[in-house]
């Protein structure tokens, strides 16, 4: 009866649980790949706060659209850009975070990165901090969250958006915390 409770609460309070929302300062931001505006502007907004000095934007390696990659079009944003000499734009070609996480640790190293500040969606703080701090031991993780109120948001369960998103984010937390997590 205790744990149908706990898991009641914990699904009734989700917006709570599942974001995390901690910038500290950092060597650098790392901008996880997925959505391609709230997250960026976040970055660059705690880039401008003086949370790091640099900025790495993961972008999908393989992805096209119109003919044109996901990575020339965030070279070319990048570029345009007036922190664009503190950007970096790293291509991700593992589709989960845990292989994002190792990818994009390479990138933070190359920017002489050995404590990094994560930026991405609100509701995927939480798995994304704990999934860097597993794969990436030896560099202090924190997050920042980059909130889009079309996706998710207080009251998850009042629109069927974030009721789907706030589903599949627990899904994947609960496949992160009891199997991937352990699989090498």
């Amino acid at each position: 009866m205790v744990l149908v409770l706990l898991v009641f609460w914990l699904v009734a309070c989700s917006d709570r649980f599942l974001v995390i929302d901690q910038p500290q300062k950092a060597d650098v931001i790392i901008v996880l790949a997925g959505e391609t505006d709230k997250r960026p502007a976040r970055g660059l907004e705690l880039l401008r706060e003086g949370l790091a000095s640099k900025v790495v934007l993961d972008v999908p390696g393989d992805a096209r659209v119109y003919h044109t990659t996901y990575v020339e079009l965030a070279q070319k944003w990048a570029a345009s850009s007036p922190q664009s000499p503190a950007i970096t734009v790293c291509p991700i070609h593992g589709l989960s975070t845990k292989a994002e996480a190792i990818e994009s640790a390479a990138c933070a190293r190359n920017a002489g990165a050995h404590s990094i500040l994560l930026v991405t969606s609100d509701y995927h703080t939480r798995r994304a901090r704990s999934v860097f701090r597993n794969q990436l031991k030896d560099m202090p993780t924190n997050v920042a969250a980059a909130y889009d109120p079309t996706q998710f948001g207080d009251g998850w369960w009042r629109h069927r958006q974030w009721a789907k998103t706030n589903v599949d984010e627990w899904l994947r937390l609960i496949w992160w915390e009891f199997v991937d997590r352990w699989v090498s």
